[in-house]
């Protein structure tokens, strides 16, 4: 294991620690090769029941990708590294597809900031999830503010979501908390920080096949101590205006909506790529026809059209390198924007024998 990853077997249960505070645990290729290494063993192992993932910092359990290393390696040659982002995205991808079907209880401490590819390290299948959140949960896609778009298998999670959520989590990148994530269908429980020691504590000392009904019972006490979700009360606007067939049909019908809500939803769009906003838009409703290899099958090659165009470099350079928060986008606006322009990035980059995916079931 890496310096940022830590690993170890306890009373049956398999434990993977993210040891990278100072980046907020953002993951590099090394630490997606670790935890996937990690997983890989313990899939067919007698001695594990079950796998916890948490962090070592309070403030993070990730917040997605190493993105200065997609700014760096994303303008060199192979020579120079750029096949190492190649291999990022993949094994990435492969990582999120592992979790997926994992075929023991996954627990993912959902503590502090949860997003992008944190969220791909969190968001298990139906069959082996529970994830639990925090009141220090903050949870978001947010690609779309640097020029990317929810990856990770968001295309299928999102999509999946109750409702216009997926969408309007998807097109804006807003930030939620423990009780949205809940409403949202991307948490099963919370816990207070404050609980976390005797959490942890029951994690270590329980066995790995009891570990699901002991976190259910643990939890069962704190179910109601999240208070209101913000997404449930804006739940029949976010309904109304996030049914609309393209991004440019969500603002006109924002634009007609004065509350509080519609005006600071419009706000933030300003900010985010007009042309992500859009792929997003498109990848949230195709990912809704799709099984998960699929749906990660196709943000594989959208990734590389993304690179290719530029704009997920643009917008790193403008937020994190420069930090002049002046990302020149491409196009300037969602009105330049055409459905040709959106289509493309969905086009195929290999033949479907050739796709570096083509082996997830």
């Amino acid at each position: 294991m890496s310096a940022h990853v830590h690993t170890s077997v306890s009373n049956g249960t398999g434990l993977i620690l993210l040891d990278r505070p100072k980046a907020l645990n953002s993951l590099s290729l090394e630490m997606v090769r670790d935890i996937t290494a990690a997983l890989l063993a313990w899939r067919d192992s007698a001695e594990v029941d079950a796998v916890v993932i948490r962090s070592s910092s309070e403030k993070a359990l990730c917040a997605g990708g190493d993105i200065r290393f997609f700014y760096d390696v994303g303008r060199d040659t192979p020579q120079a590294g750029s096949a190492l982002l190649e291999d990022f995205f993949t094994e990435e991808y492969a990582l999120n597809h592992l979790i997926h079907f994992y075929p023991k209880p996954y627990i993912a401490l959902m503590d502090g900031v949860v997003m992008g590819g944190g969220m791909g390290v969190a968001q298990g299948g139906p069959d082996c999830r529970i994830r639990i959140v925090t009141e220090r949960t903050r949870m978001a896609m947010p690609e779309v503010n640097i020029g990317l778009f929810p990856d990770v298998g968001g295309s299928y999670f999102l999509s999946h979501a109750p409702g216009q959520l997926g969408n309007y989590l998807g097109v804006t990148g807003v930030t939620i908390h423990a009780a949205d994530a809940l409403y949202a269908g991307l948490a099963d429980y919370f816990v207070p920080s404050a609980e976390l020691p005797a959490l942890l504590a029951l994690l270590e000392g329980t066995s790995g096949q009891q570990l699901r009904a002991a976190i259910a019972g643990f939890a069962a006490p704190f179910q109601h101590g999240t208070g209101e979700s913000q997404l449930a009360q804006q739940r029949a606007a976010i309904d109304r205006h996030f049914a609309a067939a393209s991004v440019a049909a969500i603002t006109a019908s924002l634009q007609q909506d004065d509350s509080a809500f519609a005006q600071k939803t419009l706000q933030i769009m300003t900010t985010r790529s007009p042309l992500m906003m859009c792929v997003t838009h498109e990848l949230i409703r195709r990912g809704a026809a799709l099984g998960v290899a699929d749906c990660l099958r196709m943000e594989r090659a959208l990734v590389r059209r993304n690179f290719e165009h530029g704009e997920v470099i643009e917008g790193v350079r403008a937020l994190v390198i420069d930090k002049d928060n002046a990302p020149q986008w491409r196009p300037a606006t969602l009105a330049e924007v055409s459905d040709e322009q959106v289509q493309q990035m969905f086009a195929p980059v290999w033949p479907a024998y050739a796709h570096p995916l083509r082996h997830l079931s």
